[in-house]
């Protein structure tokens, strides 16, 4: 047996139940996968290396003015290097003597980190460079840059376009994968749900015939994988509902053969008049008849009855008033929303089964039930001895009965809790035995709705 990895349960934990999100997210993880590595690509193998270029131009240029205003420091020199600068240039350059820069970037004081992803290359290749005290301004003017450099007797100043700076090809490129991924991402979502929904129809059709009923909009669709699992679900059906017609036909020959014999006993009883022998000949011909009816009752399954829209809270209520012309000392109580399909002479005789089997060993019996989000929980308390944890399974088998319930006026095959677990399942539920709170025996169930 595989030991999953602590990773192997986070991953399992981390990803989505269901089929739709899953086969979203195996599309949409390598697309961002592959988006990103190519981003990243791009941006080290294109967009660094272009801006660079850019970068170590301008920073030449300014490098160039500054020489030349050196060389030439006259006004009328710095007057016509400002002119060039400006038309052959795009450069803006002022001058203003006297001035001097607050906290200039110097080699000394030069951090990378103190720029942005723009004048970062700008300033590393001033600082190389230039060998002056400089700041880069990115702020003052929209859509512009100004490097402002700290001569000997005043401050110059350099404007151009932040164009010269970085391309904008680096935000094309992830403007135009973001849309693509978007495209993408509706035209999977549009495919999956065409796909998915096949899916859906085909579980809860199966869901459906697990439980009886009839799924008469259900069709083979989808991909080829799809309709072969619909039409095998659909064949499968169709020999389970033979079977059991044909079982249902054997059973009513067989309950005749069976229940002749027992009506002409029954006859013949009635015209030998009274005796205790008599007597105990008919408690053994009612035991007999009762018999007969559970094993046909168990055989037959309640296939035969559809399943319909019912009120669960009449059908408790009929049950509980039944209980208690009995003289069966019994309470009910029943809260929320009973409505649900089913089929009602089958839950009748479970709710029987289990009332009848409380009642021989108890004096109180409880029967409550309530709504829980999309299920019924039906609960059964009484407070009779209870049954031994450790033997809660096996009563359940058929003609299994405890040692406990095997007194002389303990009548039955043994099926009432088995036909009571059947029917529960055949709705989609379960059944199980519990301690009762005020001690005796709790009946659980549980019914989707």
């Amino acid at each position: 047996m595989r030991i999953p990895f602590p990773f192997d349960l986070g991953l399992r934990r981390a990803l989505p139940k269901r089929l739709f999100p899953r086969a979203l997210l195996i599309i949409i993880m390598p697309m961002i996968v592959l988006q990103a590595i190519v981003a990243w690509l791009f941006y080290e193998r294109h967009w660094k290396s272009v801006s660079a270029h850019m970068a170590y131009g301008v920073a030449g240029e300014i490098v160039m003015i500054i020489e030349q205003i050196r060389r030439d420091p006259d006004p009328e020199s710095r007057e016509y290097i400002f002119n060039v600068a400006a038309r052959s240039l795009g450069l803006r350059v002022q001058y203003f003597p006297g001035d001097t820069l607050d906290n200039p970037v110097t080699p000394t004081t030069y951090d990378e980190s103190d720029f942005s992803l723009k004048d970062r290359m700008l300033a590393r290749f001033l600082v190389q460079r230039l060998q002056r005290p400089f700041l880069i301004d990115t702020e003052t003017e929209p859509r512009n840059f100004i490097v402002s450099v700290e001569m000997a007797d005043g401050v110059l100043r350099m404007t151009t376009r932040d164009t010269r700076l970085y391309t904008l090809t680096l935000e094309v490129v992830i403007v135009g994968m973001l849309l693509t991924s978007v495209v993408a991402l509706i035209i999977a979502i549009l495919f999956l749900r065409n796909q998915v929904r096949p899916i859906r129809w085909l579980a809860s059709a199966a869901e459906k015939f697990g439980k009886g009923q009839e799924a008469p909009d259900f069709r083979p669709s989808g991909a080829a994988e799809v309709r072969q699992a619909a039409r095998n679900l659909l064949e499968m059906k169709n020999r389970l509902t033979r079977q059991i017609e044909q079982r249902s036909e054997m059973l009513a020959g067989v309950s005749h053969d069976l229940r002749a014999p027992l009506t002409r006993m029954k006859l013949q009883l009635a015209m030998l008049g009274e005796s205790p022998e008599i007597e105990a000949l008919r408690s053994d011909v009612a035991d007999m008849q009762r018999m007969v009816d559970d094993y046909l009752a168990f055989a037959r399954g309640q296939d035969q009855e559809p399943a319909e829209p019912l009120d669960l809270r009449d059908l408790i209520a009929a049950v509980g008033a039944d209980m208690l012309r009995q003289g069966v000392g019994i309470e009910t109580r029943v809260t929320g929303d009973m409505q649900m399909m089913g089929r009602p002479n089958a839950l009748k005789r479970c709710l029987v089964n289990l009332l009848d089997n409380s009642r021989r060993f108890a004096t109180s019996i409880v029967l409550q039930a309530e709504r829980r989000a999309n299920q019924i929980l039906i609960r059964i308390d009484d407070n009779g001895p209870g049954i031994p944890a450790n033997q809660r399974v096996e009563v359940f088998r058929p003609f299994r009965r405890l040692d406990n319930a095997r007194g002389p006026d303990q009548s039955g095959a043994g099926l009432g809790l088995t036909i009571a677990r059947d029917v529960v399942r055949r709705h989609g539920g379960d059944i199980r035995l519990l301690d009762a709170p005020g001690g005796g025996l709790r009946v659980e169930m549980r019914i989707p709705v």
